[in-house]
């Protein structure tokens, strides 16, 4: 009871200073207001930033009437100012306190805070999403990879960064010191972008193995026993593993930019560098072959019809889930040809066909909508468990030819895949 009593408190202080914070006197004393009210933030649990959420999202909305008054006269006048003045009464007060906050010393990571910690209670509470629909719109525009700045992670790099690489690393887990070293050696690079607000914090990173040929099995890239490679025989660098390090920047777009500032830096490091590919998991597999490998029929052409349905009527054969299959000792390396044929031909046709969808495979949608090339899909690249239960085993190499991304790009807005001739042979 006296909990609840203190928290209350505590509650209405926030609000509070976020009135203040949005008044005349606030936009004078913004930062002293702004610490005041992120440390009143800072104490709330979960049951008051509920309610302080809600407070943010009913009470610095626009006002409608006002809207209206400002886009009548636009319809009418159709002049600069007019323009001006819609944008300006559109606008939500919201915007204008959480720019407020950042002016605080601790601003921004409050705020990507706050978005993450939003973002757990959205499902419940979709009264939210204007909250997080403006907070995106800022985060949008201070993240801009115009003001990041790109860095090379090494063995050299802070003990206390090279812990959150370890924590932050969301593809392939790395096994402890001793894998981070490997990753780390000179036939490896780890790069992540940094925002001048958060020193010591990486946004996002990537890892990038120096190679003679486009690998083919994620085993041999994350061998921490592996011999190091000659820098003379460095013709790929595969990009195998990129991780976001801040929930709160959901939906702010950096792996692409990420990608292509890291090849053009590989590039000017090694010349004889030629070929960018991934090496990518496909994590919607095994659902969307639960799901009964559904496609766009009215979108695909008769013959990938037909053969996906030859495809599925081999697989289907055993009428197991996938996690059954598993379970009962299913193995790529102890498949029948035919099973494996069938796989192979589904999983091309759903990066194909249903990648571009809103349900598509995300890794694949993340760099074919890049302007990345489905270059190849391996069979037995990845034998970890994770690996069996999303996809079977299976992988994908997406290439990025520097030269083609931006209509590759444009094609995949279309719903258009890129593909190999090797990928269109599968089908």
């Amino acid at each position: 009871m006296l909990e609840r009593f203190i928290q209350n408190k505590k509650l209405d202080a926030a609000k509070l200073s976020a009135k203040k914070l949005l008044s005349a006197r606030g936009e004078a004393n913004a930062q002293s207001m702004a610490v005041k009210l992120i440390d009143h933030y800072d104490h709330l649990d979960k049951r008051s930033q509920i309610d302080f959420f809600h407070f943010l999202s009913s009470q610095f909305n626009p006002d409608p009437s006002l809207v209206v008054d400002a886009a009548n006269r636009y319809n009418t006048e159709r002049n600069e100012a007019s323009l001006i003045h819609l944008f300006q009464t559109v606008e939500p007060p919201r915007q204008e306190l959480l720019r407020r906050v950042n002016r605080a010393p601790a601003g921004t990571a409050t705020i990507l805070k706050m978005r993450q910690t939003l973002l757990s209670y959205l499902k419940d509470h979709p009264a939210f999403r204007a909250t997080d629909s403006d907070m995106h719109h800022l985060l949008s525009s201070w993240f801009n990879p115009g003001f990041l700045e790109l860095h090379q992670i090494t063995w050299n790099s802070p003990a206390q960064l090279l812990e959150k690489i370890i924590a932050h690393e969301s593809v392939h887990a790395i096994d402890g010191w001793d894998d981070l070293r490997r990753r780390l050696q000179p036939d490896r690079r780890c790069f992540a972008f940094f925002h001048p607000q958060l020193p010591g914090e990486p946004l996002i990173f990537v890892e990038v193995a120096l190679v003679p040929n486009i690998s083919k099995d994620i085993g041999t890239l994350i061998n921490k026993q592996a011999p190091v490679g000659d820098p003379k025989s460095f013709k790929a660098a595969i990009f195998y593993s990129i991780s976001n390090c801040q929930p709160g920047l959901k939906g702010v777009s950096l792996g692409n930019f990420l990608i292509k500032r890291v090849a053009q830096k590989l590039i000017e490091e090694i010349p004889s560098l030629k070929t960018f590919c991934t090496l990518s998991p496909i994590p919607g597999f095994t659902q969307w072959l639960d799901a009964g490998a559904p496609l766009p029929e009215e979108r695909i052409g008769p013959t990938h019809l037909r053969k996906w349905q030859e495809a599925q009527k081999i697989l289907a054969a055993s009428s197991l889930s996938w996690a059954e299959r598993l379970k009962s000792g299913w193995h790529p390396e102890r498949s029948e040809e035919s099973e494996r044929a069938a796989l192979i031909r589904l999983c091309a046709l759903y990066l194909m066909h249903q990648t571009p969808e809103a349900r598509g495979d995300a890794v694949g949608k993340f760099h074919l909508s890049n302007g990345a090339t489905l270059h190849q899909i391996n069979w037995a690249a990845d034998l970890s468990k994770k690996g069996l239960q999303q996809s079977g085993g299976l992988m994908v190499n997406y290439l990025y030819e520097l030269d083609k991304v931006e209509e590759q790009h444009e094609a995949f807005s279309h719903k258009t895949v890129s593909c190999s001739r090797g990928v269109e042979k599968l089908v």
